[in-house]
């Protein structure tokens, strides 16, 4: 037995009209008046470690199951936290194995670019990489930095796993990942893990610690970047059931 998620028609249809107009909409605002309509409500742990400011970097994993929406850990957190918080969210939907695969990509690219213009969020090519959008990873994480060295107290919101993950179970992120993540500790960003998940039939977010994410310095590129996003996703973990902890689970 799951919760009953529903998105209010009016809302869907004030996201559609604005996003073909590109019109600008405030994500927390719609994720306040759907989150509120989950039933029964989100059960938040946690609470005292909820960000009331920034700057920080909210780092969630992916959870998934066969019908959930991924958008809705999204949803949940904004409406929790008080403040905007700026997602990087996926540009595209890769179907991987289907025969609507080439479709779906091309559809799923339209409709991620418009919704990020509509939220002012950023979008970020697909995981794992690709050798050929190298430039455009490239191109979204300088766009990112240049956000967060403009925005008073940004939040950014991240979850490193970068899609769905067999079971929902946490993995490690691709590589690349954690190197990102020093980039905006380098901008003094904390770092507050959430875990979301779904139990006994309520939809359930934890709230941990922030941290400050420090690697020694005396590594390698590569060693930085594979610690890091094991330092990240180590202190998602304990925020998980044991079940969707993965290679955490120690």
């Amino acid at each position: 037995m799951y919760p009953n998620y529903s998105i209010p028609k009016n809302k869907l249809a004030g996201l559609i009209r604005d996003a073909l107009l590109l019109r600008r909409r405030v994500f927390r605002d719609d994720a306040l008046a759907v989150v509120s309509r989950i039933d029964p409500p989100p059960h938040i742990f946690g609470k005292e470690n909820i960000p009331q400011n920034g700057p920080c970097v909210i780092t969630v994993n992916h959870y998934y199951r066969p019908g959930f929406f991924a958008p809705w850990m999204a949803l949940a957190i904004s409406a929790v936290v008080p403040m905007d918080i700026h997602w990087i969210i996926t540009g595209e939907l890769t179907y991987p194995g289907k025969w609507y695969a080439p479709l779906g990509m091309v559809i799923s690219r339209f409709v991620l670019e418009r919704g990020a213009r509509v939220y002012g969020f950023t979008t970020m090519p697909p995981m794992p990489p690709r050798p050929r959008d190298v430039e455009a990873r490239a191109a979204s994480v300088r766009a990112v930095l240049d956000y967060v060295r403009h925005a008073k107290n940004p939040i950014i919101g991240l979850a490193p796993e970068g899609g769905d993950q067999i079971g929902g179970c946490l993995t490690m992120p691709a590589s690349g990942v954690g190197r990102f993540a020093l980039l905006l500790a380098a901008q003094g960003l904390r770092f507050a893990p959430v875990g979301v998940y779904e139990s006994d039939g309520e939809f359930c977010l934890n709230f941990g610690e922030n941290y400050e994410l420090a690697i020694p310095h005396h590594l390698s590129a590569d060693d930085k970047d594979k610690q890091a996003a094991q330092m990240i996703m180590k202190h998602i973990a304990p925020l998980l059931p044991v079940r969707l902890r993965g290679e955490f689970g120690d």
